[in-house]
């Protein structure tokens, strides 16, 4: 079969996986076995190894399989690394957005370009290396719930410390147009609870409004968020140059004339350097320890504020002695290299020492939007990428 086949029975295939992976409604928080096992058989029968890492309820699961070398030479193993889990949709899409939809040069579907496109294109070029004269192993990372402040992904590099995998390259397929991305900020959420008395409205002093006190919580949020403006690190890389501080939400009381005695906030850092989101934390914590709930328990002995950490993604640092991100470079024949605004499972590879580049197909303009689609063409491109490290990672 000549190569100009070979190519468009890759590109085929990976449209062909890329439909199946849509149709599985892995939406963050929901079970993704069938879809994880999806891919475990393929990868399987590939002659791959695997173990899985599971949440408390085994809902939800991480896969890491290997093609391991045929004969290894010391190179370091490659990690490609994708999440597969999706955002919630809504009514508004002009196709299923669980079905595959081809129009033009664009496949429409939830998770078309973040990230099952990536994930499809890794999954089809498997049988080459599979194949393959492998001097390296090369290594497929799954993940679960990495759109809600990356759940799952801490259970599987835990995993992989303990194992020693750890002295890698890792290529993490966030949609970059097939871009090096080397860096992003961190990414912190949390949801505050308050808890006070309820009581009629007409007597606002003998209850204890929670969403009062959360107000009060928020406004020092804000003044930290002000602080944090001014505190911009020397050569900053990135816009904003400054760790940003969001309010996501905020909701509690029943009724109008009801002192609401439950609300919550969610709210969001964004932190440049790791030592900003310690001070804002600390000085919340303090704030609310020291100012807020003093007031509440003087009316009301029970009343408690309690913060939630939903994930705290460590940001990811630019190296510029990347040895991920040059293997990127020499295959691509790209040098440029750059930031972005949204968090990745990158820094937390890169935390155990793994060298790690984000680099995927498709646009983050696309990425959770209504009718979102990945362009045809940079699914070819990625399996270009892949080729590239397939002959970079034979034995001649």
């Amino acid at each position: 079969m000549s190569t100009e086949n070979n190519t468009e029975q890759l590109f085929d295939n990976s449209i062909k996986i890329l439909t199946d992976l849509i149709a599985f409604r892995t939406v963050s928080g929901e079970d993704n076995n069938s879809l994880i096992n999806y891919c475990n058989n393929i990868l399987k029968k590939l002659g791959a190894t695997s173990f899985k890492t599971f949440d408390e309820e085994e809902k939800r699961v991480n896969l890491f399989a290997t093609l391991k070398a045929k004969k290894n030479n010391g190179k370091k193993p490659i990690i490609l690394s994708g999440h597969t889990d999706v955002v919630p949709v809504s009514k508004s899409w002009s196709t299923d957005p669980f079905k595959a939809t081809i129009k033009g040069n664009k496949l429409f579907g939830r998770g078309s370009c973040d990230m099952k496109g990536f994930i499809a294109c890794i999954l089809a070029y498997a049988p080459i290396y599979s194949k393959a004269n492998l001097d390296r192993d090369i290594h497929f990372s799954l993940t679960f719930d990495e759109e809600t402040a990356c759940q799952g992904a801490p259970l599987l590099i835990k995993e992989l410390d303990k194992r020693g995998i750890k002295n890698g390259i890792c290529i993490v397929g966030e949609p970059t147009n097939m871009k090096i991305i080397d860096a992003h900020k961190g990414c912190y959420e949390y949801t505050t609870y308050f808890e006070g008395l309820a009581g009629h409205g007409s007597a606002p002093d003998k209850g204890v409004n929670a969403v009062e006190y959360a107000t009060k919580y928020i406004n020092k949020l804000l003044e930290l968020r002000e602080i944090l403006k001014n505190k911009v690190p020397k050569d900053s890389i990135f816009s904003p140059p400054y760790t940003t501080l969001q309010i996501g939400g905020i909701s509690g009381g029943i009724a109008r004339n009801v002192i609401a005695d439950k609300c919550k906030v969610d709210w969001e850092l964004r932190p440049v350097i790791k030592e900003d989101g310690e001070f804002v934390n600390l000085e919340i914590d303090k704030f609310a320890k020291d100012k807020l709930l003093p007031e509440m328990i003087k009316i009301y002995s029970k009343s408690l504020i309690k913060k939630e950490i939903i994930g705290e993604i460590i940001g990811f640092e630019r190296d510029l002695e990347s040895d991920a991100c040059q293997l990127v470079s020499s295959l691509t024949g790209d040098n440029s290299r750059g930031v972005v605004s949204f968090g990745t499972e990158a820094g937390l590879f890169q935390e155990i020492g793994i060298s790690t580049v984000v680099c995927g197909p498709g646009s983050i303009e696309q990425a959770h939007k209504v009718d979102e689609y990945i362009v045809l063409e940079e699914l070819k491109k990625c399996l270009a990428l892949l080729e590239g490290i397939k002959n970079n990672s034979v034995n001649n």
